[in-house]
């Protein structure tokens, strides 16, 4: 069994038709997996994210951000926070809330309150259990009213 796993090159196109100077192209390359891999990745209990935030947002200085992320597997998966790739722990101005339905499903909500200039850039929720793990990223920046 094959699994599609697209490489970009060279710069790209992000988001409908904007395009970048650059030059892009997309090459899909085909990796095989034994069936070991298939039963870890293909797992029908593995967690999943089935709703998340948008994609990008801008925020207003001073102003609360918030994310949502839901992630559904058996058993039910752990939900962690990240921002630019590390970790985000608890800190006067972040909040986490998560709430249980089911015996299956956790619903979690990321708040940054006040936000400020060091609160833009790349945020990811990742959900795991012990079958599989998923990952969903928001982008971050601010705008300035004048």
């Amino acid at each position: 069994m094959f699994d599609d796993i697209y490489a970009a090159r060279g710069g790209g196109r992000r988001g409908g038709s904007r395009k970048t100077g650059r030059g892009s192209s997309r090459m899909q390359i085909f990796i095989p997996r034994n069936q070991d891999g298939v039963n870890y990745y293909d797992n029908t209990n593995g967690a999943r994210i089935i709703k998340s935030s948008h994609f990008e947002m801008d925020y207003m200085l001073g102003r609360k951000i918030t994310f949502f992320c839901m992630a559904q597997g058996i058993p039910r998966p752990h939900i962690t926070w990240f921002k630019d790739g590390v970790e985000l722990y608890a800190h006067k101005c972040f909040q986490l809330h998560e709430w249980a339905i089911g015996n299956d499903t956790l619903k979690s909500k990321m708040e940054i309150d006040p936000t400020t200039q060091k609160d833009a850039g790349y945020y990811e929720c990742q959900a795991d259990n012990q079958y599989a793990i998923d990952r969903r990223g928001f982008r971050t920046d601010y705008v300035i009213y004048t």
